[in-house]
C-alpha cells in the first residue's frame, strides 16, 4: 500500500467551521496514522523538553521524549546548547537515564561507551581488535534545539519556522506575566488510555466544561469564555468569577504544547504519544514564587485543583477512545460556539498530513 493511500483527497480538504466535519475515527485508532504522527507530524515540529535551568552551564544535561525518541540536551564545553538523540551507537543503550543533571560527558549506560559534550565519540571499551572501525563514524546524532522564555524545545526535523515566530504575540497578550522570570517547580506525569490527538481535542473546547468540570466551571466565568486561533496556535481564554479582571489562558501550540496561565503561574503540559491508544501527558509548574511558605501553600493548593481535574478529563478521554472505536461512530460535527479551537487542530493536522502525501509521491 502506498503511503498516501490512507489519505484521500476528501479527506484532507479543509472546510468552515460552519460546514465541516471532524476527522475521521481511524486517524485515532488505527497503527498507521500513529506512524505518521510521530515521525512526520511531530518530527518536523517543536516540541517541549522541559525548563532551561536544567541546561544553564556546561555538562548541564535534560532529558525527553521527542517524536517517540529518547533525547538529551547538554552544554558544551563553549557554552553552547547542543542535543542529541539519548542513544549510542554501539547498540542502542542509553546515554542518561535520570531526567536533569550535571555530567563531564556522555557514558552510555549499556556498555560503557563515552562521547564529549561535543557529541564526538572518545572512548570505546575492549575494541582493540574490531577492524576497520574509525571512532569519527559513530558520534552522535544531533537535534535542532533552542529556548524561548525559559523553556528548551527540540525540532528534530530541523525545518520548523524560529521558536520567535511560532509564538509570536504571546508575550504581550499575557503581559505583564514574563514566563521567563517564572521559577521551575516541578513535574507531574500522567498515562491516559487515548490517542494523542483524543487528548488534545479534548483540551481545546469549554463545551464539557459544565458537565465534566463543574468546579472548573464555578472558578471561570463560562459565559464570556473565548476561542482565538493563529497561525501556529490557538488560545482560550476566561475571566474569573470572582475577580473579572484576572483572566487564565490556555494557549495551545501545535502539536503537542499546552500552556496554562494564571496569575503567577505557567503549568506546561507536553502531550507524549506512546502508542495508538495511550499518551503520556507531562506537567511541569512554574511559578512567581516557590520559597516563601505563603507561596508553597498556594502551590500545593493548585497542584490539588489542577490533579482533580486532570482525573477528570482522563475519564472522558478514555471513555472516548473507546466510543472512537465502535462501530456505531465515524466523524461527527463541529459547535460553531464552542469549538473553533478543535477544528483549527484539525486543520492544522490536515495540513501537515497534506505535505505528507506530497512529500511521499516525490520519494
Amino acid at each position: 500500500m502506498q503511503k498516501h493511500s490512507l489519505f484521500p483527497p476528501s479527506e484532507l480538504v479543509n472546510e468552515p467551521l460552519e460546514q465541516a466535519s471532524t476527522i475521521p475515527s481511524a486517524w485515532y485508532t488505527d497503527q498507521r496514522y500513529h506512524d505518521v504522527d510521530l515521525r512526520f507530524v511531530y518530527h518536523h515540529n517543536w516540541q517541549y523538553i522541559g525548563p532551561a535551568e536544567h541546561v544553564g552551564k556546561t555538562g548541564d544535561f535534560i532529558t525527553g521524549i521527542a517524536s517517540g525518541d529518547p533525547v538529551i540536551l547538554t552544554r558544551d564545553e563553549a557554552g553552547r546548547l547542543k542535543a542529541y538523540y539519548n542513544v549510542c551507537k554501539h547498540r542502542g543503550g542509553p546515554l542518561e537515564t535520570e531526567f536533569c543533571g550535571h555530567i563531564r560527558m556522555l557514558q552510555c549506560k549499556y556498555h560503557g561507551w563515552t562521547y564529549k559534550l561535543d557529541g564526538s565519540l572518545r572512548g570505546v571499551p575492549r575494541f582493540e581488535r574490531t577492524d576497520l572501525f574509525d571512532k569519527a563514524d559513530f558520534g552522535l546524532t544531533p537535534l535542532r534545539a533552542d529556548i524561548w522564555q525559559g523553556m528548551v524545545f527540540v525540532n528534530p526535523g530541523g525545518s520548523a519556522a524560529p521558536l520567535e515566530t511560532i509564538f509570536h504575540g504571546i508575550e504581550e497578550t499575557i503581559s505583564p506575566l514574563q514566563p521567563g522570570k517564572l521559577a521551575y517547580s516541578n513535574r507531574m506525569s500522567y498515562d491516559v488510555k487515548c490517542n494523542w490527538k483524543v487528548y488534545v481535542d479534548n483540551y481545546l473546547e469549554g463545551y464539557h466544561l459544565p458537565l465534566v468540570h463543574p468546579e472548573l466551571c464555578d472558578a471561570l466565568s463560562y459565559a464570556d469564555y473565548e476561542t482565538e486561533t493563529f497561525d501556529h496556535y490557538s488560545l482560550q481564554h476566561a475571566p474569573f468569577q470572582e475577580d473579572a479582571s484576572d483572566r487564565a489562558y490556555y494557549y495551545f501550540i501545535f502539536p503537542n504544547t499546552m500552556f496554562n496561565i494564571l496569575p503567577g503561574r505557567l503549568q506546561i503540559n507536553a502531550i507524549v504519544p506512546v502508542s495508538t491508544e495511550m499518551t503520556r501527558v507531562i506537567f511541569d509548574y512554574y511559578y512567581s514564587d516557590i520559597s516563601s511558605p505563603a507561596a508553597k501553600k498556594l502551590i500545593e493548593d493548585d497542584q490539588e485543583f489542577a490533579d482533580r481535574v486532570q482525573w477528570e478529563d482522563i475519564e472522558i478521554c478514555e471513555h472516548v477512545q473507546h466510543g472512537l472505536r465502535s462501530v456505531a461512530y465515524d466523524k461527527g460535527r463541529f459547535s460553531v460556539d464552542t469549538e473553533a479551537g478543535v477544528h483549527h487542530f484539525q486543520q492544522l493536522l490536515k495540513r501537515e498530513y497534506q505535505r505528507f502525501v506530497h512529500m511521499s509521491r516525490q520519494i
